[in-house]
């Protein structure tokens, strides 16, 4: 047995926590407002009912505890998920701090929210050790939605304050700017330490205005668009409109609640207007013009004195009148319908030329520029009419186009090709010799030169912004002593000497410039035909003096006597020199055959001539055939007359020739002699100078063919010259 006497242990004082849970369920629903135990690990002991009415659900208490809260989610006031693990039991739980008026957000499980008033305590053991907290909520859902409500009108009413378009301040009973909002602050440039805590007098530009103002405030009335002046900080003036009321407490004036509203622009505006009618109305009768306004049936409804003048009637007169009254009757029809047009908005406006009658008959001309004033819906209220009278204009263009069109007149008639351009290089106006001798008809846009293709008198390519009137265009000066060629579209050329020549107005400014084409053709081809006629002739004198050399010393050698000698020496140079004549009457240019062979033949012939027959196609030879083939027929022609077919009465002669054309060979012309009922033909015993003298020239000097035929019926001749010498 032990000697220790044991004493009784005195009864422990039972906790809070301990209290809780072993009070009866009556006990916590007795509790106005919700409730809920949790121990010391944060699992939920006991709840009462208002607590499970709140949650909208009965959680479990003894299988599937749920720790810290009841609710089914909770949240914070904006929105944010709040887990069960950090929510305000769990705070009490895990550190034992009270949590005191804390708002959060519970959602049941139909989704339905509500905002709740939590305040946690922690529960303590006697050496305190936490043994779990008690939660009390209630539900402020309402309560949170008339603050947020007030909280909202709040911040609406104070932006319709600070915001609005219109100028808002308010004033004390002792006229002291208590506040004003943004507008009222930007109309007149101010900070809000600059301009609250002043008197509102100190920004008023009459002090009459301000006083009466703050007068009838003060006894209660109400301003409504009362007109002021504002003084700006930059120091201009603003014209306003105040409304205003007063605002009373217990009879006594407290302040004043002012709409301040900018009406600077439509008192600028207005004053605009004004002077603008005041300048309109004295623009109006100074004006030079004519100027009228009519009504939809043209009736004038107001004129200036520049139309009563300018027509020659009175004020009284014209407004008596429309406007159709005055105008000449072919032009009525026309101004009219434009006006009709007008009237019915198919036209803003139009201008027209018309003629009007003055009273004395004569006729001027005026320019009509016509347009329309209309009401907000677009109705036609009257038109405006500005008139000028041009009949001196109209006159000066009439003789202007009348010495515009004398000198086109006159430079279509020219022979040579004209044109002009304006000072940028494009042609303006070209006669029709310009399109005869380019080929062509310029088109809109060409630059420089109506031509087709230039080119340099050497042949080399002379491109268009190179050509002389380029260059007198550039350089602002004529130019002079050059030529060119221009190639039409077709491949033929035409050398020309051009004469561009710049134009300038009345005060000496460039504005383009006048080209003439003169065609040089012919003279190109004269000197072309002077050379060659020059060493034609050269080289024709040599031949020639050779000729006669040779014709004198062969004749004298077969002549018989001087007497013969000089005979047939005289006959031959008479041949030389007809053959020479009729190449100089064409110029040295070629020779029909058919007159060349009558202009040997017929002379020589004499009264013999009739029995003579020539007879081929066209065929023209050029000067070196025609001289030689003249050699050989004067010594037939002489042959036939002394020995041949013509020493009888009954003989006669023919030459005939023909073309003929070969495949692979030349092409020659043939010319058959053939004498016919002469005396008897015998050979030559010997071959003559004659003979010897038509083979050089036929043979020799063109490459052709000679055959002669002593035949006994007559002498027969057959020449055959390529026909390159000859042309048809």
């Amino acid at each position: 047995m032990s000697n220790i006497e044991e004493f009784p242990v005195p009864a422990r004082k039972m906790s809070e926590y301990d209290a809780l849970v072993a009070a009866a369920p009556s006990v916590l629903d007795a509790i106005p407002g919700a409730v809920y135990l949790c121990d010391h690990d944060g699992w939920l002991v006991r709840y009462n009912k208002e607590a499970a009415n709140l949650w909208g659900r009965t959680p479990p208490l003894e299988d599937r505890r749920e720790r810290f809260c009841g609710s089914h989610a909770l949240f914070l006031q904006d929105g944010t998920p709040l887990d069960h693990e950090v929510c305000p039991m769990a705070t009490a739980v895990f550190t034992g701090r009270e949590v005191r008026n804390a708002e959060v957000v519970i959602e049941r499980p139909d989704g339905s929210r509500l905002v709740a008033l939590v305040n946690v305590r922690a529960l303590k053991d006697d050496e305190g050790r936490i043994q779990g907290a008690i939660n009390c909520f209630q539900d402020i859902s309402a309560h949170k939605a008339m603050e947020q409500e007030v909280h909202r009108k709040n911040t609406d009413l104070e932006d319709f304050f600070e915001n609005s378009a219109i100028g808002l301040h308010i004033v004390g009973g002792d006229g002291i700017i208590q506040r004003a909002n943004k507008a009222e602050l930007a109309l007149l440039g101010y900070t809000a330490e600059e301009y609250v805590g002043r008197h509102i007098a100190e920004f008023h530009a009459d002090a009459p205005v301000i006083g009466d103002i703050l007068h009838k405030l003060s006894c209660g009335e109400k301003l409504d668009r009362y007109p002021a002046r504002l003084c700006a900080k930059d120091g201009s003036i603003k014209h306003v409109l105040i409304t205003s009321n007063s605002r009373f407490e217990d009879g006594e004036f407290l302040n004043t609640r002012c709409f301040t509203t900018d009406v600077t622009d439509l008192h600028e505006a207005e004053s605009a207007r004004r002077d603008s009618e005041e300048r309109l109305a004295a623009t109006y009768e100074a004006a030079t013009i004519g100027i009228a306004e009519a009504d939809s049936a043209g009736r004038l409804l107001r004129v200036n004195d520049a139309l009563c003048q300018m027509l020659g009637r009175s004020r009284d007169e014209l407004l008596s009148m429309s406007f159709f009254d005055y105008t000449y009757g072919d032009d009525r029809e026309e101004d009219a319908t434009l006006y009709a047009r007008q009237i019915v908005g198919e036209l803003d406006n139009y201008v027209l030329r018309k003629r009007a009658t003055k009273p004395d008959g004569s006729i001027v001309y005026l320019d009509i520029h016509s347009s329309s004033v209309r009401d907000k819906v677009g109705g036609f209220r009257y038109g405006v009419r500005i008139i000028q009278d041009v009949t001196a204009a109209k006159q000066m263009e009439d003789q202007i186009r009348a010495s515009e069109q004398h000198m086109r007149d006159l430079l279509e008639a020219l022979p040579a090709a004209i044109y002009t351009t304006d000072q940028a290089g494009r042609i303006t106006f070209y006669n029709k010799a310009a399109i005869q001798m380019s080929g062509r008809t310029p088109q809109a846009g060409d630059m420089w030169c109506v031509t087709w293709r230039l080119f340099n008198p050497d042949g080399t390519p002379l491109p268009h912004d190179r050509c002389p009137m380029a260059i007198a265009l550039r350089e602002d000066r004529p130019v002079r002593g050059v030529e060119a060629i221009a190639e039409r579209p077709d491949g033929s050329r035409v050398p020309f000497i051009p004469y561009p020549t710049p134009l300038h107005d009345g005060d000496g400014h460039l504005v383009g410039a006048i080209n003439m084409l003169v065609d040089i053709t012919e003279r190109k081809r004269a000197e072309s035909r002077q050379k060659t006629l020059i060493d034609e002739l050269n080289h024709r004198v040599k031949n020639m003096l050779a000729t006669v050399q040779s014709l004198s010393g062969q004749t004298a050698r077969y002549a018989d006597d001087l007497d013969d000698f000089l005979r047939r020496f005289e006959d031959r140079l008479l041949a030389l020199s007809r053959a020479h004549d009729l190449l100089t009457k064409r110029h040295w240019e070629d020779a029909p055959l058919d007159s060349l062979a009558r202009e040997v033949l017929m002379p020589l012939a004499g009264e013999a001539a009739g029995r003579i027959k020539v007879h081929g196609p066209p065929a023209a030879l050029n000067s070196r055939t025609a001289l030689s083939l003249t050699m050989a027929l004067n010594e037939l022609a002489t042959n036939a007359i002394k020995y041949g077919a013509l020493s009888s009465e009954a003989g006669w002669l023919s030459l005939t020739w023909r073309l003929r054309g070969e495949a692979g060979a030349q092409p020659r012309i043939i010319l058959e002699w053939h004498e016919h009922d002469g005396p008897p033909v015998r050979p030559p015993t010997r071959r003559g100078f004659g003979t010897r003298l038509m083979e050089r020239c036929i043979e020799r000097d063109l490459g052709g063919e000679f055959d002669l035929a002593f035949e006994q019926a007559g002498v027969a001749c057959r020449i055959s010259i390529p026909v390159g010498l000859v042309d048809a």
